[in-house]
């Protein structure tokens, strides 16, 4: 018997198809949006605020019209590398996924012209700003639909700084889970109390790859495979640089179907903003592990006082890998060595995974000893130091150090640790313990 979910699949699927595949191979766009992060762009002389850095993307030109900053957005298929050795076909803006950050100053009167080269109609919602209601983007309801080789105008003056983001609202469940996003940000027109020397921006999705495949299902509601800073997954997630006593910003905006709670390691953020504006400094907190609800943005700000590569990443344990497996059998504990012994009679090469947890997948697959389906990547990978980090999807690091140069957001390396500062293996018996396990009455 077809399930609900089986029936909606197979009909979307039968209806879309033949479009979407058409998108896809007709895409013209060179990609213009690089898989690395980009310098940000020069803010203006005198500009009282710090560039933003988009994560493993960029900032979108302007020129001026007049008194007018005017920007262009083309929504068009594109390609995306997730990770080195998996590449996606998704939707998004000018070239990559998400589109470029628009940046601009409150106050200033914007023109965002939106061309539409995607096989439907679409729009764009400008996520959290405060604008005339003709301007709001939802198809159908404040505007008529971009169709298909349609350029529309937005316009419009800012009256507020913070951070902001922008998207379809026209056919979401399609649209957004193809990777049509973006961030807006506006800065503040004076410049803020406390001086802001790095500031970066990332947004938090979901997708569903299977297996073997290139295109995201936009049909699945939960069981998502795939989750992403910036479309990318680890460890093809860039770090996010700072030098020693930088004061550092972090805005995170969340367009998936899941809360994430984005926990760093070696410091704590200060809770400073939403989409709907500043806290108050009175009203501020402090906390390791910044919860990012659905359709929301938080922004968290720390002192970069401790060099390292400190951990950043999604606190869900599931969303820090790649390519899972949903409703597979639990070997935990189970002895099944000689059925694979029989198996690989049958079929060479057979590996049975997962009698004494998953980090023999991720040995396994980082050196190639386990094959994968084409454009398919291991479910925990990436080389650090000291060997695999087993970790996928949510992931980076944030790199401290001395000697990085103000504006210099190049990768440094691997962190050199001062001596006697790295935990050691013991040798010899450990002593006896000071604390006795529990016993049950």
């Amino acid at each position: 018997m077809m399930t609900r979910r089986q029936m909606l699949k197979t009909g979307a699927l039968a209806l879309a198809g033949g479009a979407v595949g058409a998108a896809f191979r007709h895409a013209d766009a060179a990609e213009q949006g690089s898989a690395l992060t980009r310098p940000p762009l020069p803010a203006p002389k005198g500009a009282g605020y710090t560039p933003v850095v988009t994560l493993n993307g960029w900032s979108l030109p302007w020129k001026m019209e007049k008194d007018v900053k005017v920007f262009h957005l083309v929504a068009e298929p594109v390609k995306r590398e997730f990770a080195p050795g998996m590449v996606v076909n998704c939707w998004g803006y000018n070239g990559s996924t998400p589109g470029p950050t628009i940046e601009a100053v409150e106050g200033d009167r914007i023109r965002i012209l939106v061309t539409n080269r995607l096989p439907e109609h679409t729009t764009i919602h400008w996520h959290g700003i405060f604008l005339p209601n003709g301007m709001d983007g939802v198809g159908g309801l404040t505007q008529p639909h971009i169709k298909p080789g349609e350029t529309y105008v937005y316009e419009y003056t800012l009256r507020q700084n913070g951070t902001f983001m922008y998207h379809p609202h026209a056919d979401e469940m399609v649209q957004m889970a193809l990777g049509m996003y973006g961030m807006l940000i506006v800065h503040p027109r004076t410049p803020e109390p406390v001086k802001i020397h790095r500031d970066y921006c990332f947004m938090l999705h979901n997708f569903a790859v299977h297996a073997g495949t290139a295109t995201p299902d936009p049909s699945v509601m939960t069981d998502f495979n795939m989750w992403t800073f910036n479309s990318r997954v680890f460890p093809g997630i860039d770090p996010l640089v700072a030098r020693t006593g930088d004061r550092v910003r972090i805005r995170i905006a969340n367009l998936s179907m899941h809360e994430h709670p984005i926990h760093i390691h070696g410091t704590a953020f200060e809770v400073t903003g939403t989409d709907a504006g500043w806290i108050p400094s009175s009203a501020r907190y402090k906390e390791t592990s910044l919860l990012v609800p659905v359709g929301n943005i938080r922004v968290g700000e720390f002192i970069a006082d401790a060099p390292g590569d400190w951990a950043l990443h999604c606190h869900k344990s599931h969303h820090t890998m790649n390519a899972m497996g949903h409703e597979i059998a639990n070997m935990i504990g189970v002895k099944h060595d000689d059925i694979a012994r029989r198996i690989r009679k049958l079929v060479p090469g057979y590996m049975a995974m997962g009698e004494t947890g998953m980090a023999e997948h991720a040995a396994h697959t980082a050196v190639g000893h386990m094959p994968l389906p084409e454009n398919t990547l291991p479910m925990m990978t990436g080389e650090g130091p000291f060997g695999t980090i087993e970790m996928g999807g949510m992931f980076t690091m944030v790199k401290v150090r001395d000697n990085q140069k103000p504006g210099d957001y190049t990768n440094p390396g691997w962190y050199e640790h001062p001596g006697g500062t790295v935990a050691w293996k013991l040798q010899g018996q450990p002593p006896a313990p000071v604390v006795q396990e529990f016993k049950p009455a």
